[in-house]
């Protein structure tokens, strides 16, 4: 099959959906108004809720949302044939990411800018609400201890993009002072950010830079500490002066890096030499559920309800904007993973080299194997234009060094968040301002991390995969409860809802049991822990549903909407 072909028709295809279902659900559905007051007016701070230009907020949720998941994710699942994998990112993105992520963007923008685990104790009750943040605050501590080992072993695999990663930051701070303190353009100002990046990539291709085992004699736990620290100051600055803009400049990033992969694709447009459908692979998992935990960011992430309701939605300038940068920043997720398909099935150049590298599932899971493949194969389709294969690789491995940065510190914020509502919960004041918070965020993320030379976060990580996805299905169950009390249309989250719970409940049943079988007694008492958590959830929203079915209908923007 030609890779070219193949492409096209998924973003046609994209497109097509945008158009159609994005404004179907948004309109139809959802009811957007323009002159709703979002809570980014209601309650601007100039820190956390500022109202911001369509363009430049999708950026910085699509760099949030996005991170290194649409790449590390897809890159493995091709194990099991490509046409699985396609499909899953295709029809998963347009029918339950991008309804998710839209949906989780709206009902928090119709509840004062809360998040979705915070709207749960409205709709669902104050326990299940206390159960949610739990939920979610132990998520992203697995994805902050995570992601700090991902970009360090990302910094240590390609020193190439250790020095246009960090030129970034002082160039994305003077863009944000440029455009919210002088009024600067802001597509004149992304044009020259992204000009001076990529001078620094080429220069970093020749000056690639590693770093030293400072602490412990360990680079990756140095990198470790180091991303901690950053972490904490970006998420404690004022949103316009670093997160803002560095994101912005990252969806850059990703308009440069898919238009050359395209373009790379056009002129050598290789055939596909992975198999359609893979089933006899050495120690990998059952293909049905797996896949669909596997493939999580670029189909469908519980992540992501977090970002729509945690930082994007606190950014959100007229409630009209939420299908761009909701629905439309799923798709270009969706994309993204598409060309991560394509570089990684397409980009081996050959049937015997993508099996000797998919040759067993342990050979694929490493983190070096995943991104390799992206990186390398994609690599292959940039040179062909005439880009030197060594630039290449420096431009696709900023892009997802830079993705994953933004998730880490995203993550942080969003933390900072949940540790601050439950600090005002419990009356616990030192936690509950903005320092508190975010310190106590890094400090349990470093403690975690630090455990076995900075890949502490591992232990963790075959919980994050199912975890995640239960955010997602449960994030569905609260709109859709929402949607009933207003009396709307509920089937397009409910549908989406039950096939993620059944798909994510049987991945978490086997894992439980292998944990059991295995005498991982850690994993397997958090794993059970977590299937008790989501059947008492799922057991209280019996009960809302029951509720709400019963009441009379309220206003779509609840009692907290203004206008």
């Amino acid at each position: 099959m030609n890779s070219l072909i193949v492409a096209l028709v998924a973003y046609v295809g994209f497109l097509i959906a945008y158009r159609l279902y994005g404004t179907f659900i948004s309109e139809r559905i959802f009811g957007l108004d323009a002159s709703r007051k979002t809570p980014a007016h209601e309650f601007n701070d100039g820190v956390d809720y500022v109202p911001t230009k369509p363009e430049i907020l999708f950026g910085h949720h699509f760099t949030t949302i996005a991170g290194a998941g649409p790449i590390v994710g897809p890159a493995i699942a091709v194990i099991w044939g490509w046409v699985p994998a396609l499909l899953w990112i295709f029809f998963g993105s347009i029918f339950m990411g991008a309804i998710h992520d839209f949906g989780s963007l709206v009902i928090s923008a119709r509840h004062q800018g809360k998040s979705v685990s915070r709207i749960t104790s409205d709709l669902l009750g104050p326990r299940a609400g206390t159960l949610f943040l739990i939920l979610t605050a132990f998520a992203l501590l697995i994805v902050i201890a995570v992601f700090c080992l991902v970009i360090a072993v990302l910094f240590d695999m390609f020193p190439q993009s250790v020095l246009p990663i960090w030129v970034e930051v002082p160039v994305a701070i003077a863009i944000g002072y440029w455009i919210y303190r002088g009024s600067g353009n802001p597509t004149i100002a992304g044009i020259i950010a992204i000009i001076i990046l990529y001078i620094f990539v080429i220069i970093g291709v020749y000056v690639p830079l590693k770093m030293p085992g400072f602490i412990a004699g360990n680079p990756i736990m140095t990198w470790t500490v180091i991303l901690l620290i950053y972490a904490y100051i970006a998420s404690t600055l004022p949103v316009w002066v670093l997160l803002q803009p560095r994101d912005y400049i990252n969806s850059h990033q990703l308009f440069v890096a898919l238009a050359l992969l395209f373009l790379g694709l056009i002129v050598a447009h290789p055939p596909i030499v992975a198999p359609a459908v893979n089933t006899n692979i050495a120690d990998a998992p059952a293909f049905i559920p797996f896949l669909f935990i596997t493939i999580a960011c670029g189909a469908i992430s519980g992540f992501h309800s977090m970002a729509a309701s945690g930082t994007t939605v606190k950014q959100l300038d007229k409630e009209t904007d939420a299908k761009f940068v909701g629905y439309g920043a799923m798709l270009m997720e969706g994309a993204l993973a598409v060309m991560v398909v394509m570089a990684a099935t397409a980009g081996f150049g050959s049937a015997a080299a993508w099996t000797e590298h998919y040759a067993s599932w342990k050979a694929a899971n490493g983190l070096g194997a995943k991104v390799g493949a992206f990186i390398n194969g994609g690599a292959t389709f940039v040179s062909s234009i005439g880009i030197p294969e060594a630039v290449a690789a420096g431009i696709l491995a900023v892009m997802v060094v830079s993705f994953a940065a933004t998730t880490l510190d995203s993550a942080t914020r969003i933390q900072r968040y949940i540790i601050s509502e439950l600090a005002s919960s419990y009356n616990i004041n030192i936690l509950s301002g903005r320092h508190g918070a975010t310190l106590l965020a890094v400090l349990t993320a470093f403690i975690l991390a630090s455990f076995n030379g900075g890949k502490g976060g591992l232990i963790l990580w075959p919980l994050f995969g199912a975890s995640n996805q239960l955010m997602a299905g449960l994030a569905l169950l609260v709109i859709s409860v929402w949607l009933i009390k207003i009396k709307k249309p509920s089937i397009y989250t409910l549908l989406p809802m039950i096939f993620v719970l059944v798909m994510t409940s049987w991945a978490m049943v086997i894992n439980t049991i292998n944990f059991y079988r295995a005498s991982n007694w850690l994993l397997f008492v958090l794993s059970l822990l977590i299937i008790l958590l989501e059947i008492w959830l799922i057991l209280e929203a019996i009960g809302a549903f029951r509720r709400v079915k019963t009441a009379p209908a309220v206003e779509s923007g609840g009692t907290t909407a203004s206008k």
